[in-house]
């Protein structure tokens, strides 16, 4: 399936937003996500299905000053 993740073409097997993070290596409880700019909490990733060309930005924090 063809997806856009952070502003970036994939070519991803993955059928929902958790199957995704695990792909692409992404860990972590402080991810944010959204899907065609709707946010999605960490509970629902499980049931958020991917569909393709849908928009996918993954942000995590960083520290720093």
């Amino acid at each position: 399936m063809k997806v856009i993740v952070n502003g970036e073409n994939q070519d991803v097997a993955a059928d929902t937003l958790s199957e995704l993070l695990v792909l692409m290596e992404y860990e972590g409880d402080w991810l944010a996500t959204a899907v065609n700019g709707e946010l999605v909490h960490r509970e629902d990733r499980f049931d958020r299905s991917l569909s393709d060309n849908d928009r996918i930005e993954i942000l995590s924090p960083m520290q720093g000053g």
